[in-house]
C-alpha cells in the first residue's frame, strides 16, 4: 500500500497523544492518531485527573460531563489512623481534580482530536520506517504505511516508538504496576491506603479506593518493582485480601464483589528514557512521566502531550530541544527527588513502613497535611503562598539535599539537564 504523509504521526490515542492531536490538528496541522485498538477501551488506572491536568483541560475548552469534582484526598496509615489531605487552589492550577472512568475520558479526548482534524487509524505498529534523519514512521499490522516529519510516541510504558528508536534503556527504568476493579460501592472522598500485608513489612506502594460515577468506586493496589519485571504478580495475589482489608477498615460496608480485574505497567519517574532525540518526542507514560510517589500520570500526560505539540508547532527541526527544555524546567525538579526516594525506599519494606507510620501518627499528619499534599502531588510549582507551600519548600530543598548524591540524580544530570531552547516563530500549517 501507498504511504500515507503527515506533519505529524502520533502513535497511541490515550490522553497524551489525544491532546498532542488535537493541539497540532487545531493549529492545522495534518495529524495522523494511531491506536492499537478500538475505543472505547477500559485501562488500569485509578481514574483521576489531578490539578494540573484539570487546568490543561479548561485551557483548551475541553468539558468532561459525567466527571465528580474531587477535593481532599484521606491517606490511612498502617494502623488505620487517618489523615486528609486538603486540596489548595493554586495559582497555575484549580483546587480540585476529576474522576472520570478511562473508557469515557480517553474515548472523549480521542473524539476531541479527530473532530479537530486529526486522521484516525487503528493498528499495531509494527515495521519501523527510517529516513535520511532516523524514525520517520511505520508500517501498521494492517499493511497501511504511515510517515511523519515528526514522530510523537504516546505508546505507554512498554512504548514501541521508544524501543525501535533507542530511547529506553531498560535496564534503568523504574517500573510499576497496578491493578484495578471497580466495585458498587459509594465513595465520598478518594482513599490512598498504606497497606502492610504483614506487621512492618509494607507493600512497596498503596493500596487505592477511589469515587466513580453512578455508585460505583475504583479500587487496586499499586507497586513499585524498580528495574525487576517478574513481581507484577505480587499486586494481583494481595488485591482480594486488600479489599478485606478496606472492609475490616470500615471503608466497604460489604464484604466485596469485585468486577474484572485489569492490570497494566507504569514506567515511573522518567529515568532510564530519553523524552526526544531528532524528530522523535515520547509523551506520557512512554516518557516515565509518571509520579514515582503516589502514580499520578494523567496529569502529566496531559501536560506533556501539549508540550510536545507546542515543541514541533515551533519547528519540527529544534523540537527535542524545546521539549526537553520544558520537561527539564517543569517536571525534572521534582522527579529527580521522587524517583530517587522511590529507589532508595522500595527494597526496604520496614523504612517504608515507619514512614506510613510516622506521617499517620496524631499531630503529626494534621501538621504537615497542606505541605504533604502539595509535594506528593507534584504541585509545589505554581503553589499558592502560604503555611502549605513552605511545607512543600522544606520538603524539596530536604529531598534535594539528601538525593543529591545518589545514581538517580546521577542520571538526570547527565541525560536531562535544561538548555535554553532556540528562539523560534510557532508555526502554522
Amino acid at each position: 500500500m501507498g504511504d500515507g504523509l503527515f506533519d505529524v504521526l502520533i502513535i497511541g490515542a490515550g490522553p497524551a497523544g489525544s491532546i498532542a492531536a488535537l493541539v497540532l490538528a487545531r493549529a492545522g496541522a495534518h495529524v495522523a492518531l494511531v491506536d492499537k485498538v478500538g475505543f472505547p477501551r477500559e485501562k488500569a488506572c485509578g481514574d483521576l485527573v489531578g490539578p494540573r491536568g484539570v487546568q490543561v483541560l479548561e485551557d483548551l475548552a475541553i468539558a468532561v460531563p459525567g466527571s465528580i469534582p474531587i477535593g481532599d484526598m484521606v491517606v490511612v496509615g498502617p494502623t488505620g489512623r487517618r489523615v486528609r489531605l486538603p486540596c489548595f487552589p493554586g495559582l497555575t492550577y484549580p483546587g480540585l481534580g476529576l474522576a472520570v472512568p478511562r473508557a469515557t475520558f480517553d474515548d472523549l479526548l480521542r473524539n476531541e482530536a479527530i473532530a479537530a482534524g486529526a486522521m484516525p487509524f487503528e493498528g499495531q505498529a509494527t515495521e519501523a520506517i527510517d529516513g535520511d534523519d532516523g524514525l520517520e514512521g511505520f508500517v501498521l499490522n494492517s499493511g497501511v504505511r504511515l510517515r511523519g516529519d515528526a514522530v510523537i510516541g504516546a505508546d505507554g510504558a512498554t512504548s514501541r516508538v521508544a524501543a525501535v528508536n533507542g530511547m529506553a534503556e531498560h535496564g534503568r527504568v523504574m517500573w510499576g504496576f497496578a491493578i484495578r476493579s471497580y466495585l458498587a460501592e459509594p465513595v465520598c472522598l478518594p482513599h490512598i491506603v498504606l497497606w502492610e500485608p504483614s506487621p512492618w513489612h509494607a507493600l512497596p506502594g498503596y493500596g487505592w479506593l477511589f469515587p466513580g460515577p453512578d455508585g460505583r468506586a475504583n479500587v487496586g493496589l499499586g507497586v513499585g518493582t524498580l528495574t525487576d519485571r517478574t513481581s507484577a504478580s505480587a499486586a494481583v495475589q494481595l488485591l482480594p485480601a486488600f479489599l478485606e482489608h478496606l472492609r475490616r477498615l470500615g471503608l466497604l460496608a460489604f464484604r466485596p464483589q469485585p468486577a474484572a480485574r485489569l492490570g497494566g505497567w507504569l514506567k515511573m519517574g522518567i529515568v532510564g528514557t530519553t523524552p526526544a532525540a531528532g524528530r522523535v518526542l515520547l509523551v506520557g507514560d512512554a516518557a516515565g512521566l509518571v509520579n514515582p510517589l503516589q502514580g499520578e500520570g494523567i496529569s502529566q500526560a496531559l501536560s506533556s502531550g501539549r508540550a510536545a505539540a507546542d515543541a514541533i508547532l515551533a519547528g519540527p527541526d529544534q523540537a527535542a530541544t524545546r521539549y526537553t527544555a520544558c520537561l527539564a524546567a517543569e517536571h525534572v525538579p521534582y522527579h529527580q527527588i521522587a524517583a530517587a526516594t522511590q529507589a532508595a525506599l522500595l527494597p526496604r519494606p520496614k523504612a517504608v513502613a515507619s514512614v506510613g507510620r510516622i506521617l499517620t501518627l496524631p499531630g503529626i499528619g494534621a501538621a504537615l497535611s497542606g505541605g504533604w499534599s502539595i509535594f506528593w502531588n507534584e504541585l509545589h510549582d505554581g503553589a499558592a503562598p502560604g503555611a502549605a507551600r513552605s511545607t512543600a519548600g522544606i520538603a524539596v530543598a530536604v529531598g534535594r539535599a539528601v538525593t543529591a548524591h545518589t545514581a538517580t540524580r546521577r542520571w538526570f544530570d547527565e541525560n536531562l539537564r535544561a538548555t535554553p531552547p532556540p528562539s523560534v516563530t510557532r508555526n502554522r500549517w
